[in-house]
């Protein structure tokens, strides 16, 4: 058993679930990632975490739920991935804040941090919806998940252009997976405290281990009590992970991942801004009622994988996932419909309306593929699976609104009182949806010589859709099949740079109705792709430079009279370029890019009734800057005779539209600096040190309409101590 489990580990099916994998073939290959780790570099430092150690194994193939054997480097598309260790260096442990190290990803409302959400190239989904990713191959963008917490993250790969020829369910712009820590033969774990200005509070712990020699288990998890900058805000998270990997035989393995989070926090919707007074705004105060309590997320998600080495190269994948979340609680929002608006008559007068929600979902998945090479004529990578799933929410909607020229209910922006009677409630929406989809795909890459390579995909998807009205007892249907074609070229020019060019078409189903209960058809897109990947000076600099170009229709945008509900937007185009690299100043200095120009913009004219606004053709997108940059610095040196690294990092995002029905209201642009340091003591013990915003520079990150405008984060300073055992 001994000789059995030793060559399974050597095997390269066990690379695939170790947790580095992604970033030690990134690193080796051209276009690595701006923000991959730096251990290469630095193996020769003697003072490294265990934790860092233990996770350092050789790997020389990885298959991923729909990817097959074909490596990342190969795929005609760019891709950035994000490690642990640039997340531990710079002290991130909230999954929206690593979208910035990236390129071509925008910010997007959360809602005061109630969900993660974000854009690439431009493209965001529903505004009232979270972000769209996925975990491990697996669907985890439908439902309600809270905060995604980064402990149990080992990479982010952005997968920039549609993904639906293979996944199914995509945005035009990108697609993103996490990739999870997984078990370990060996024992490594840490247990780190955190605390942070504005009563951050965090704990958060690893710890993996083998039970014999066929079963092994991991556990992480974090816990955090949160005060805020913004008056009366509190909020508390705990998250926890644990996974199992058994070793069925020296061809099998089955794997199993449960995540369970739950998250309190109030519902905030920022600030209010009067004629694009910006600094007129008080970033701290808080117009909805402390008295509503929090809103209440819980999930819980969990993932069967079963892969299984046929012979002569070929795999079989089979996975299930299930997902199951709600969210739940009441909210007072400023009032958005100007004739309900007492603030546009007298100035300081906000009126509120009063919400509460009780959304439930729940989403079951399942996969099986089967992926290798053969040859005929040339070779070819193959990849063949079918994939299916199940969803149901269920929405319930109660909601007060003020009368015109009525002051119930309102508050003081100046001077806010809390504590009024709080107006009762009457059911707006109690919808029921289901959708089911099946889907079948095929993609080969064919290495047509030593230089060339092309790959081709095709999807077949059949969706169906069904939304019952409990209050209006409307029933809507849908059905829809869609076809969607993938073909991409690779010229590898030498060993170092290689050229590409992709095309695809997407689909994305899209969820919920419009304010008269009519069903959404899905959005279709088209992307264009030219790029080139590089590995130059003896791989000291290495990135990816691509120019694109997306449009997409049936997008949906908010409604804002209709508060809470969407309305179909139309069409619209995104293009532009993006540049990752990153560069080896020295053995111990690194310098990490990432660039994007994104000009999304409305592809035909709309006339919105309730505002009776025009939006002519070629208005931009909500909360898509058309420039952003990320650097990033790191130097490793030796510290009290222990290793040490500190680095910068700098953020730019430039000037975007905060309302769509009103192109006067821009969000200004803005600049973050962020430094961080870590200092070994020892063997066991580091110590981790960073400071967010370090200039205090007031910024807007989101805006919904300009009295929903989402305030940054003054500057704050945090500290952490680890110890890894």
């Amino acid at each position: 058993m001994k000789t059995l489990i030793a060559s399974w580990r050597d095997h390269t099916l066990y690379g695939q679930f170790t947790a580095l994998s992604s970033a030690l073939l990134l690193c080796c290959w051209p276009g690595c990632s701006a923000a991959n780790t730096t251990e290469d570099k630095n193996a020769a430092t003697a003072d490294t975490s265990q934790s860092r150690e233990i996770e350092r194994i050789s790997v020389v193939s990885q298959r991923m739920p729909f990817r097959g054997d074909v490596p990342l480097s190969a795929l005609p598309q760019a891709i950035n991935v994000i490690t642990s260790d640039t997340l531990n260096d710079q002290g991130l442990s909230d999954f929206q804040n690593t979208i910035d190290l990236a390129s071509g990803i925008s910010r997007q409302n959360t809602l005061g941090g109630l969900w993660d959400s974000f854009a690439i190239r431009g493209f965001a989904g529903d505004e009232n919806l979270p972000g769209g990713y996925l975990i491990n191959g697996y669907s985890a963008g439908r439902g309600y998940s809270g905060k995604r917490d980064t402990v149990n993250i080992q990479s982010i790969e952005v997968l920039k252009g549609p993904g639906s020829a293979l996944y199914g369910r995509s945005e035009p712009g990108g697609t993103i997976n996490i990739i999870t820590k997984k078990p370990q033969f060996s024992p490594a774990g840490y247990v780190q405290l955190s605390a942070a200005s504005y009563d951050h509070y965090r704990a958060e712990a690893d710890y993996t281990n083998a039970i014999n020699e066929q079963l092994a288990f991991r556990v992480n998890g974090a816990y955090e009590d949160n005060g805020s900058f913004r008056d009366t805000i509190h909020s508390k998270k705990w998250f926890f992970s644990p996974s199992v990997d058994y070793l069925i035989n020296d061809r099998s393995k089955l794997s199993y991942e449960l995540e369970l989070l739950d998250q309190k926090i109030p519902f905030d919707r920022g600030v209010v801004i009067q004629d694009n007074h910006f600094k007129r705004a008080n970033i701290q105060r808080f117009y909805g009622e402390p008295a509503d309590g929090p809103m209440h997320v819980q999930a819980s998600g969990h993932q069967l994988t079963l892969t299984h080495e046929l012979g002569y190269s070929w795999q079989l994948l089979a996975g299930l996932g299930f997902r199951d979340s709600s969210l739940e609680g009441y909210s007072s929002e400023a009032e958005l419909s100007s004739a309900r608006q007492l603030l546009y008559l007298d100035g300081t007068t906000l009126s509120r309306q009063r919400r509460w929600r009780d959304y439930d979902a729940q989403d079951l998945s399942a996969k099986l593929e089967v992926s290798g090479a053969l040859q005929a004529l040339v070779t070819h990578h193959i990849l063949l699976g079918v994939d299916g799933y199940h969803y149901q929410l269920d929405s319930l909607l109660k909601r007060w609104r003020v009368t015109p020229g009525d002051n119930r209910y309102s508050i003081n922006i100046e001077h806010p009182r809390y504590g009024q009677t709080a107006p009762a409630l009457s059911i707006t929406n109690d919808d029921h949806e289901k959708q089911r989809a099946t889907g079948i795909y095929l993609q080969d890459q064919l290495d047509l010589s030593a230089r060339w390579k092309a790959l081709l995909g095709m999807r077949f998807d059949h969706f169906e859709q069904r939304i019952n009205s409990s209050l209006t007892d409307l029933s809507t249907h849908q059905t829809q099949n869609t076809l969607n074609p993938r073909a991409g070229l690779v010229f590898q020019a030498d060993a170092n740079v290689s050229l590409y060019v992709s095309y695809a078409e997407g689909f994305r189903p899209n969820t919920g109705t419009d304010v008269n209960g009519i069903a959404f058809d899905p959005e279709n897109s088209k992307s264009w792709e030219i790029g080139t990947k590089f590995a130059l000076f003896d791989n000291n600099v290495s990135g990816t430079l691509a120019l694109f170009r997306a449009e997409k229709s049936n997008i949906l945008a908010a409604d804002p009279v209709n508060t809470g509900y969407t309305a179909a937007l139309g069409k619209a185009t995104s293009k532009g370029i993006e540049l990752d690299l990153n560069a080896w100043l020295t053995d111990n200095t690194q310098l990490a890019i990432a660039y994007a120009y994104t000009d999304a913009v409305t592809a035909n004219a709309i006339i919105n009734a309730d505002w009776g606004v025009n939006i002519p053709k070629g208005s931009p997108l909500v909360n898509i800057p058309k420039h952003k940059l990320n650097l990033t610095l790191t130097q490793d040196f030796a510290l009290f005779g222990h290793s040490a690294r500190a680095g910068i990092n700098t953020t730019y995002v430039d000037q975007r539209l905060g309302d769509s029905v009103s192109p006067a209201y821009e969000l200004p642009q803005y600049t973050l600096v962020r430094i961080f340091a870590t200092q070994h003591l020892g063997q066991n013990w580091q110590v981790n040190a960073s400071i967010n915003n370090l200039l205090d520079k007031r910024y807007f990150v989101s805006s919904y309409a300009a009295l929903w405008t989402q305030p940054g984060e003054p500057r704050t300073a945090t500290i952490s101590i680890k110890y890894n055992f």
